[in-house]
């Protein structure tokens, strides 16, 4: 049985749901977990909370982990095997401290605003108080057994994988992004763009060395991506210690077949970004690309916390709009909205949002810098890193070829049923079978 581990929503709870479905899963840890009448209050739209924490907050589930029944003291009880499970009933447990993870979320804020690289700090302080109430809550289960198999994310794991190995639990850390060569990339990013990002990237080596501390405990160090995976290797991770396993993403099939539209001649093609509007992403390239094609039939729709200075947005050609931030709810109605999905990433540990625009069926315009996904020229085009050029010449054959787009939508709908919760389990499973062996 898996003890898996996770702060915050990430990858859509992927792992867990994959286990879960399997029937392998005994624990879910998480810092915030929404229960239902967390819910129902959003929906309801409770006073000022209506559009703020209170909306972030109550997305901080999923249905397939929703919990049968709460047990009290931040536990839940899941019943079942999931919407899809082919197995015997079994349940599972979701364990979260909600009151001290609004507390910790709270302290990572102070942190941004008190030291240089305080973000990173606050990380360090956030991931070794989780960690260590994961510990104690594990030393306190009479019944766990040493065959059991601990899954963490990087920098929240080190104080119950210290444990674990001591009680002769196996542990499997995923790291979600390539580390030093990331922020290495950033740095010299910023150098080239002066006075585009908003604060220059400050990390401490206080944060490193504890991914590193990480890495050395742990059984199996998974990543999403061939490109992290060389990232580690560089960084002195033993190749043999290393898995990739790509992240999935699943829609309702009756969604995926509204997808595909027409795009009438007369209409902009509505070209998608969405993400994190910083340098690591190649957002300066994007618009770069939107400046050669500002004469044609395209507008660019740029959905995402920003992270650029005044002066970099103001650079931007008049058929970008930038638009903010949008929630986890409302990023499908920007699928929906857009025929092509664009990121130019300079380093990702994958980027689900790869699969998220496939699922709706976008054709996706990427780099190698991250997840494998794209099929070049097949639904969408894989460009290099730092090329305008090549990105807007990719952009420009949506509307010089009217049966391209279409092609690739199709193409792109049947590339992302491939990535599959199923697919995710199986993978999990090899791993469990060689750490069994």
């Amino acid at each position: 049985m898996w003890i898996c581990s996770q702060i915050g929503a990430r990858e859509h709870y992927a792992i867990p749901r994959a286990l879960h479905q399997t029937g392998q899963l005994a624990t879910l840890y998480t810092d915030f977990w929404a229960g239902r009448a967390l819910r129902r209050a959003q929906e309801m739209g409770v006073g000022r909370w209506e559009l703020g924490a209170l909306r972030s907050l109550a997305t901080r589930y999923h249905p397939e982990l929703d919990g049968g029944r709460e047990i009290g003291d931040g536990r839940w009880e899941i019943e079942g095997g999931g919407q899809n499970a082919k197995i015997s009933k079994h349940s599972a447990e979701i364990v979260s401290w909600n009151f001290r993870a609004l507390w910790w979320e709270g302290m990572l804020r102070r942190r941004q605003k008190a030291v240089v690289g305080g973000s990173y700090h606050g990380f360090i302080e956030v991931g070794r108080r989780f960690a260590e109430r994961m510990r104690e809550d594990l030393k306190r289960r009479k019944h766990l057994k040493s065959s059991s198999i601990f899954f963490a994310y990087d920098t929240g794991a080190l104080e119950t994988m210290e444990w674990c190995r001591e009680q002769g639990i196996k542990c499997v850390l995923n790291q979600m992004d390539p580390n030093r060569v990331e922020v290495d990339l950033v740095r010299s990013e910023a150098k080239q763009w002066p006075g585009w990002a908003l604060e220059n990237i400050q990390v401490p080596e206080a944060y490193f060395v504890r991914r590193e501390q990480e890495w050395a405990l742990a059984d199996r160090v998974v990543v999403n991506s061939e490109f992290s995976r060389k990232a580690l290797v560089q960084q002195g991770v033993p190749a043999e210690k290393l898995v990739v396993i790509p992240l999935c993403y699943e829609r309702d099939e009756a969604n995926r077949k509204s997808e595909i539209g027409n795009r009438k001649s007369e209409q902009a093609l509505r070209v998608l970004f969405l993400g994190q509007v910083i340098l690591r992403k190649g957002i300066q390239y994007l618009l770069a690309a939107a400046r050669q094609l500002e004469r044609e039939n395209i507008h660019f729709d740029v959905v995402g916390s920003i992270g650029l200075s005044k002066e970099a947005m103001a650079t931007a050609p008049a058929n970008v709009t930038f638009h903010g931030r949008a929630g986890r709810d409302q990023a499908s109605d920007w699928y929906r909205k857009s025929h092509v999905f664009v990121l130019p990433t300079l380093s990702d540990g994958f980027a689900i949002t790869q699969l998220e625009a496939m699922a709706h069926g976008l054709p996706v315009i990427t780099t190698p810098c991250c997840g494998e996904v794209v099929s070049n020229g097949v639904d969408g085009f894989i460009v290099p890193p730092r090329d305008a050029k090549a990105l807007a010449e990719a952009l420009h054959r949506y509307l010089a070829e009217p049966d391209l787009l279409q092609t690739q939508q199709k193409a792109a709908l049947e590339k992302s049923k491939l990535f599959t919760l199923g697919r995710l389990a199986e993978n999990l499973r090899r791993v469990e079978d060689e750490l069994k062996s």
